[in-house]
């Protein structure tokens, strides 16, 4: 079987590409700026309509982190397809993943609202 010398060397700028992403985010993310200094705070929140608010940063935040996650898994998946209608399904699967966690994070404060109705918080 002989590979076809283009093909090849697509897939090594492709992953010299992705080999370049990872060092720069794992140089970002071991930064000194990237490290945070520990807090105690035994009760930070002294309402229930604190607790739902802190309830929503955090939904908000996690969703979106996750729906980063899958933007960039999707668009990896894409690039390394080669022309592989599978692996480009999978890719938009990927992508459609990433537009729900987003949809999600941007609905959180509603559910929010509606929990402080149900509570009674104001």
């Amino acid at each position: 079987m002989r590979l076809n010398p283009h093909h090849c060397h697509r897939r090594l700028r492709r992953v010299a590409l992705l080999t370049a992403w990872l060092l720069t985010a794992a140089v970002l993310l071991t930064s000194p700026a990237a490290r945070a200094e520990t807090v105690r705070i035994i009760a930070l929140a002294q309402t229930v309509d604190e607790v739902l608010n802190n309830i929503r940063n955090w939904i908000m935040g996690i969703l979106a982190g996750v729906a980063v996650v899958f933007l960039t898994i999707g668009g990896l998946r894409y690039l390394m397809a080669s022309g592989d209608p599978g692996e480009v399904e999978k890719a938009k699967g990927a992508f459609k993943a990433a537009g729900i966690g987003f949809g999600l994070a941007a609905l959180a404060p509603l559910v929010v609202e509606i929990l402080k109705g149900i509570v009674g918080g104001v």
